[in-house]
């Protein structure tokens, strides 16, 4: 699968949870170690996965916080957070359809290939939407085309990722895990 797919089809499954948030559930706290926010709310995680989005034009065209961060301090979600979200990933899956985009991909943490970057991006997303779906109770699973993606992709890196701080310790996968749940277990976040 070649990576900017990859990243639409995280970037997808990310989207049709944040869809399916009740908008009640903003205000219940979400975990700590999924932001550097003091006592987060899920509101903070939608921010902050629009604010994502709405860097990824500016990433596709070569662009980083180091020439400005226009999106920190911008209402991204106004009154209807689920709405801004979808319209900011709206314009960030055209941007990543049109196919212009620049050879290195500039993030806070270094440079990457365009390949490699759309990889950064699709892991965070994919594994965001099945933790956010996890812990609201939001029925969920990642498709068979988005796992293979994943095993392809990510799976050869997360011991070396994980010595990074990018994912928790591989669990051992039950005798009959299927093939989200080995995938789940290879990064650490499968939860019985």
């Amino acid at each position: 699968m070649k990576t900017d797919e990859l990243f639409l089809q995280a970037d997808a499954a990310l989207r049709s949870v944040i869809d399916r948030i009740d908008p009640a559930d903003l205000s219940k706290p979400a975990p700590q170690e999924w932001t550097t926010r003091e006592d987060p709310t899920f509101r903070d995680i939608v921010f902050a996965h629009a604010y994502d989005e709405a860097w990824i034009p500016d990433v596709l065209a070569g662009k980083s916080t180091a020439d400005g961060d226009p999106y920190l301090e911008a209402d991204l979600l106004g009154a209807d957070p689920i709405a801004s979200y979808d319209a900011i990933n709206d314009t960030a899956t055209a941007a990543v359809r049109s196919g212009e985009r620049s050879e290195v991909f500039r993030f806070q943490y270094g440079d990457y290939s365009a390949e490699e970057g759309f990889v950064h991006m699709a892991t965070y997303r994919a594994f965001q939407a099945w933790l956010i779906a996890k812990h609201l109770g939001i029925p969920f699973s990642l498709s068979p085309e988005l796992i293979a993606g994943l095993n392809e992709h990510v799976v050869p890196h997360a011991d070396e990722w994980r010595q990074w701080g990018v994912f928790p310790p591989a669990i051992d996968p039950p005798a009959d895990a299927d093939d989200e749940t080995r995938l789940l277990c290879a990064v650490g976040y499968w939860v019985p």
